[in-house]
């Protein structure tokens, strides 16, 4: 299969961040920033002393190769990453503040609309070109999400932003091409931290004594935001964000099977409509990618 290897990593990074709640939920205890703050700072250390020790060649060519862009080109690419940079820490926020403080399937409706959302900023932005019966999956999904606005309009507003500011991020670094995956993720999780070092010392709480605290959350440092995000960002240069955005649908399923299984959510009939709704936007969506690239072939 062509781009084989693209799609391997975009399923195993997807499929990993559906199993985040079994490490989040234990810090329901803590406050989202203070898991934030201390994840996002772990990351940047980690990231930091790995690209100081082995990238450091890699380091300087992209640094050369970024200098030698003319001044509009250079000046897209440094935007492209500060953006990302910025999607990144308001997703990391809400998604943690969702999952603990609101419901394990607020945030997997998010991620079931961001195949959306990140479809019709690619369609606005990218000019990739959407078929009918995809733009009947939006109308469906739309309406999903109608249906649920009307059952929690604050758990629907929750969710839109986990979706959007992803689909944003996903988007924005389809043309961050060229330079060393690993590096760029560097840069994005390094300028979170800049960015919430300022925020530390008026909001964060306690400092944390508990041990398993620590454990936690370097275990979502590593396996649930260095190797996935490396994963996804790699497997958007080879191959489109509406492509990995169809693939996303991967962790809400595991979420929402999760949400019902462990942590015993209830679900009303409402509810359960606008979620089966949402979900049927998505297969009629999917089926309307393979139409595409039958007719591609």
């Amino acid at each position: 299969m062509k781009n084989l290897r693209y799609y391997l990593a975009a399923i195993f990074a997807f499929a990993t961040w559906g199993f985040f709640s079994l490490v989040l939920k234990p810090l329901q205890d803590y406050p989202s920033l203070d898991i934030l703050f201390y994840r996002v700072f772990s990351c940047a250390v980690i990231m930091s002393i790995i690209s100081i020790l082995f990238k450091r060649k890699k380091l300087k060519e992209n640094l050369f190769m970024l200098q030698s862009l003319p001044k509009r080109k250079r000046q897209a690419i440094i935007g492209l990453n500060i953006g990302g940079s910025i999607f990144l820490t308001v997703n990391w926020f809400s998604f943690i503040y969702v999952m603990n403080h609101v419901s394990v399937r607020a945030t997997s409706v998010a991620y079931l609309v961001c195949p959306i959302l990140t479809t019709l900023l690619a369609y606005f932005l990218l000019r990739e070109k959407l078929n009918r019966l995809q733009w009947f999956s939006v109308a469906l999904s739309c309406l999903g999400c109608l249906l649920l606005s009307y059952t929690s309009m604050s758990n629907m507003l929750f969710s839109s932003i986990i979706g959007l500011s992803y689909a944003c991020y996903l988007v924005s670094q389809n043309k961050n091409k060229g330079f060393d995956k690993f590096l760029i993720l560097n840069f994005h999780i390094l300028l979170s931290a800049v960015m919430l070092l300022p925020f530390y010392p008026a909001f964060s709480g306690p400092v944390p004594s508990d041990f398993r605290f620590y454990v936690y959350v370097e275990i979502i440092a590593v396996l649930y935001t260095i190797v996935p995000l490396f994963l996804n960002l790699y497997a958007l240069s080879g191959i489109s964000p509406s492509k990995v955005g169809m693939l996303l649908n991967i962790n809400p399923i595991i979420a929402f099977a999760l949400s019902g299984i462990v942590y015993h959510e209830s679900l009303g009939s409402l509810q359960l409509s606008a979620y089966a709704l949402i979900f049927l936007a998505v297969m009629v969506f999917n089926t309307g990618k393979f139409s595409n690239a039958a007719v591609a072939d």
